[in-house]
């Protein structure tokens, strides 16, 4: 062989290792590090009442491990809710992000959010149907998809009562929701008041049923676990950030209206990135004909083969230094 031609199939052999789709990164300084794996997530929101769903959707969005695949909106003004994120995406440069509404409801509460959703410009005239985005979504990466559900769960009880067995192919369901041991304002060290009908459970009890008897894997994030607080020195800091991600949520917290609000949507996304700031614990959770989320025994089974395991796991405390540790970096991302 010609020295020539030997340097020739020596580049060419160089090129191709370095070409090489493997999953790995190439540069001069590390020949081959490992790509990160993203997780696939569509979130249910009802964004525009309370500001912690704003915040969950901005964490997602400055969170790499995360591959939003999708945004459907559920509960009262879904279309409204829909342009809300149309805004918010857009402003933020990820247009791409498609957002699906689910079917309106009477309305409960007030859109405390509605001129920032009014001033969208570039908002779409309608949003396709959630319950159909979601199925569609699943059929494409069966297995694969975490379901984040963050409001009422209207869509969640839709999906499943149209293709039950679609939905049973999500990966996961990570849910904010459900009171086991605590209700609003029952934290800290003391002894538990007790638990109460939390808001995402409450305004479709037989959809909430339905989730907990839908044989997926089930994440909850609880008010035992979410009274995160949110005060003002983190506020001023994050709101002088100008970053076009914290002037949305800037303008959306004015427009909010209160002082100090309580992040409880946030903790699922913080859940699937640091799995360790709301360690979970396995439980069985029946949902009452009042929203309650009642912890109960499983009846002893005969042999080992009979049993069956609990159908949720459940976060029932966390530490609200860490979370803000974890949270306010992230949302000050550039």
């Amino acid at each position: 062989m010609g020295k020539a031609l030997a340097i020739f199939i020596f580049v060419l052999a160089c090129t191709a290792f370095v070409a090489s789709p493997l999953g790995f990164a190439q540069n001069s300084a590390n020949a081959r590090l490992p790509v990160t794996p993203t997780e696939k997530i569509i979130i249910d929101t009802d964004i525009g009442d309370d500001i912690d769903d704003a915040f969950a959707v901005a964490l997602a969005l400055r969170s790499p491990e995360l591959q939003i695949l999708g945004i459907t909106t559920t509960f009262g003004d879904t279309e409204m809710r829909a342009k809300l994120l149309d805004r918010l995406l857009g402003e933020v440069g990820r247009s791409d992000i498609p957002v699906a509404a689910g079917v309106p409801t009477a309305p409960k509460t007030t859109f405390t959010q509605l001129k920032y959703a009014e001033g969208e410009h570039r908002a779409k005239a309608s949003h396709p149907d959630a319950v159909t985005f979601l199925l569609d979504e699943i059929r494409k990466h069966p297995g694969e998809i975490t379901l984040v559900a963050i409001g009422p769960l209207v869509n969640v009880g839709a999906t499943i009562d149209k293709d039950a067995a679609t939905f049973r192919k999500l990966k996961r369901v990570v849910l904010m929701g459900g009171s086991i041991y605590r209700g609003y304002g029952d934290v800290g060290s003391g002894t538990p008041r007790g638990p109460e009908a939390e808001w995402n459970i409450k305004n479709d009890i037989p959809s909430a049923k339905k989730l907990f008897a839908a044989g997926v894997p089930l994440f909850v994030m609880p008010l035992d676990s979410t009274q995160l607080k949110m005060d003002a020195a983190n506020r001023n800091s994050l709101f002088r950030q100008g970053t076009p991600l914290t002037d949305a949520l800037t303008l959306l917290y004015h427009e909010w209206g209160q002082e100090t609000p309580t992040l409880f949507d946030p903790m699922t996304i913080t859940f699937m990135i640091k799995p360790e700031l709301c360690p979970v614990e396995p439980m069985e959770i029946r949902v009452d004909e009042q929203g309650l989320t009642r912890p109960v025994e499983l009846p002893k089974a005969e042999n080992a083969s009979s049993l069956r395991a609990p159908n949720a796991q459940v976060c029932l405390k966390s530490n609200p230094d860490d979370f803000f540790h974890f949270l306010m970096p992230r949302l000050a991302t550039p």
